[in-house]
């Protein structure tokens, strides 16, 4: 048996990695760009939710930082700061607008203008349907049947208009005066109870033709003349029915504006004019009354010399 001292003895030694496949660099590494990406979509949101006054004062800063250090506010678009800016309302006390705050001004803006519109088409329906209802009342009425050529009915830009025009061989009223015809009171009358079934007010004008007065314009002519025409006329509209306070203006025009441009003294020029106004036409009514009042007063306080 040999010498157990001869054998060679053989000593193993393990090598251990650490890390290796399954270490953890990788997810310091993924932690970090998640990190970057959550910024980077946050800083959109805050791009996205910020107004350009804001944006724009950002800006400044980073080209002159002093500027706001020197003018004071939240930033250079501030109305607080020197250079005073940023933002189109003018009743806040800052200059710079929230996002928000003009996307809902739009947003009410853009339905005001849609309600409008939708208000303007359902006023012109209705004022069709009135049209057609006096064409049919025209057409079935024995005493207005007979003067269907005199009676003018159309749609224009100020709304529903009715003209009620002279005829050679029958007039509406005694010849240069505002004594009315039978047949005109009648077709007045009827005319009347159809326009209360309407909201709108109506406008009402006399017209003549070019014929002069003997005493040409200094003394009473056709401006006299028309007016008288267009208030017996009103006052016919309410003995048939009209309501108080539908009548928003009475005038007499005389020739200035005649029916047959051609031949200014044909009688088809001397008519009455009824005007079934839209809304459009008697807001331009009432801010041109408001203007004229607000001139007399002027005029008025000049002259007395008092200051408003």
């Amino acid at each position: 048996m040999a010498d157990d001292s001869q054998r060679p003895i053989v000593i193993k030694r393990i090598k251990k990695i650490s890390g290796g496949a399954h270490g953890g660099a990788w997810k310091i590494a993924y932690a970090d760009f998640v990190t970057a990406m959550m910024a980077f979509f946050l800083l959109m949101w805050l791009l996205g939710s910020t107004s350009k006054a804001k944006l724009e004062g950002i800006a400044q800063y980073f080209k002159t930082p002093l500027k706001v250090a020197l003018g004071g506010g939240e930033g250079s678009g501030d109305s607080s700061s020197i250079i005073k800016g940023g933002g189109t309302d003018l009743t806040r006390s800052v200059g710079q607008v929230k996002r928000g705050d003009v996307e809902s001004t739009r947003a009410i803006n853009l339905d005001a203008s849609r309600a409008k519109k939708m208000q303007e088409q359902q006023e012109a329906v209705r004022l069709q349907d009135i049209k057609a209802k006096l064409d049919k009342a025209v057409a079935n009425n024995p005493k207005m049947k007979q003067f269907k050529n005199q009676l003018k009915i159309d749609i224009t830009s100020e709304g529903l208009r009715i003209q009620i025009v002279d005829d050679q061989n029958r007039p509406m009223f005694d010849s240069g005066g505002a004594v009315m015809k039978s047949y005109t009171r009648d077709i007045l009358r009827e005319i009347g109870k159809t326009l209360n079934e309407l909201p709108n007010r109506i406008s009402l004008s006399g017209h003549t033709d070019a014929v002069p007065y003997v005493g040409g314009d200094a003394g009473y002519s056709n401006w006299e003349l028309s007016a008288d025409r267009a208030n017996a006329s009103r006052r016919e509209l309410v003995v048939g029915g009209l309501e108080d306070g539908k009548m928003m203006r009475v005038v007499g025009l005389g020739s200035a504006i005649p029916f047959d441009k051609e031949n200014p003294n044909s009688p088809v020029n001397r008519r009455i004019s009824i005007i079934v106004m839209n809304k459009k036409a008697e807001e331009a009514i009432t801010k041109e009354s408001n203007q004229v009042e607000a001139s007399t007063a002027r005029e008025v306080a000049e002259k007395l010399d008092v200051r408003p």
